[in-house]
């Protein structure tokens, strides 16, 4: 019987990938701190220095996003991972409390399988890389079939980094011809999953029996509080918004402005020269339908121009163009513009007060996106 018919016996790929990780994962353990560092940070380095070789692969192979955006984020990211971990003590003794008498050591996970999704096939495997192997954990990514070049070369780049400071071989593999059923029998298989991706594949995660860290939809709404500068609170919003044609998950999907400065709100974003703007029910309704098809997000426009988008609806969006705004119906479950985009597309809605933009955001993000992340422009401290 193959493994296809039944998916609870696991694939010999995937049995061979842990058992390795498993022992290479041993020999790691026994590393002190310096060495672990110095592996960290040189994968961190090796992203810094090759962003814009990794940046064209990235857009190449998967289609989506901005390769200059993804130049910054790959820079970003990698500096700000790597000052978030550098001095921090991870392995051996990393605490002393003398008054309880007692000492804190660090202990690894394992093994970490590590789902990593198309919408960031460079970013995610860096940081959950350089996470897992600063704890003394070896790793496995499953990536996206769609982002698999990516993975395979960061793999062979981050082992040849490993291998230069001294370390063994396989603590950093890639699951090759992936599946959905090879990713379901990793996460079975390994000691600790870290999954980014869709609300399933969180789902899954969850469900593997193994402890998970899982990031799914953000949907974040954005609130515009009276008393702040409209000019610069929108142009904050274009920036996240349009950054990387909205595939990172913590970008503005739904503005929530107060009622008196809806039109001046809407004039400041078409104003930039960035956003592309209509009212006009039929076009909103074209571009509901063309972002979710049948009440689901088209994979099609996730990560690609708003001008793209127009053309799916057969709007002539202007080139120039980063976002689409549309005027939302409601939050919550009364306009499907308030799920999570993933692409150049974001609502509007107005609010009369400060409780009623809480209460819509919160509607958004019980919808999707709960526990992920929101924003807020104010200068009203108890707001």
């Amino acid at each position: 019987m193959s493994n296809i018919d039944n998916p609870t016996a696991t694939d010999p790929e995937i049995a061979s990938l842990v058992a390795k990780a498993r022992e290479a994962q041993g020999e790691f353990e026994s590393f002190g701190q310096e060495q672990v560092d110095g592996i960290v940070r040189d994968i961190g380095k090796y992203v810094y220095d090759n962003a814009e070789k990794l940046a064209r692969m990235a857009v190449d192979e998967t289609g989506i996003g901005v390769y200059e955006d993804k130049i910054a984020k790959k820079k970003g990211k990698a500096r700000a991972i790597w000052n978030s971990l550098k001095g921090k003590r991870s392995r051996g003794i990393i605490d002393e409390d003398p008054e309880t008498n007692l000492i804190y050591v660090a202990k690894p996970m394992g093994v970490v399988g590590a789902v990593t999704p198309i919408t960031n096939p460079v970013v995610t495997p860096m940081c959950n890389g350089m996470f897992a192997l600063k704890t003394g954990n070896s790793v496995i990514f499953a990536p996206h079939p769609k982002a698999q070049m990516c993975a395979e070369h960061l793999t062979e780049e981050f082992m040849r980094i490993v291998k230069a400071h001294g370390g063994p071989d396989d603590l950093i593999q890639v699951v090759r011809d992936g599946s959905v059923i090879k990713t379901q029998q990793l996460m079975q298989s390994v000691d600790v999953v870290v999954a980014t991706g869709g609300g399933a594949m969180v789902k899954s995660a969850y469900s593997s029996g193994k402890p998970s860290f899982g990031v799914g939809a953000g949907n974040v709404p954005v609130i515009i509080d009276r008393g702040v500068d409209l000019g610069e609170a929108v142009d904050k919003i274009i920036t996240g918004a349009a950054f990387d044609n909205g595939i990172i998950c913590s970008h503005e999907q739904f503005v929530l402005t107060p009622q008196e400065y809806f039109d001046e709100t809407v004039g400041a974003f078409t104003a930039s020269g960035k956003v592309w703007y209509t009212d006009d029910p039929a076009q909103v309704q074209r571009l509901r339908e063309v972002v979710f098809p049948g009440g689901h997000l088209n994979k099609d426009v996730v990560g690609v121009s708003a001008r793209e988008i127009g053309a799916m609806a057969g709007i002539d969006v202007p080139a120039s163009a980063r976002l689409i705004l549309l005027p939302a119906r409601g939050a919550g479950e009364e306009d499907i513009l308030a799920r999570e985009k993933l692409c150049p597309v974001v609502a509007i809605l107005p609010y009369q007060t400060f409780a009623e933009a809480v209460q819509k955001a919160k509607a958004n993000l019980l919808v999707e996106g709960a526990g992920h992340s929101a924003a807020l422009h104010s200068h009203d401290e108890d707001n």
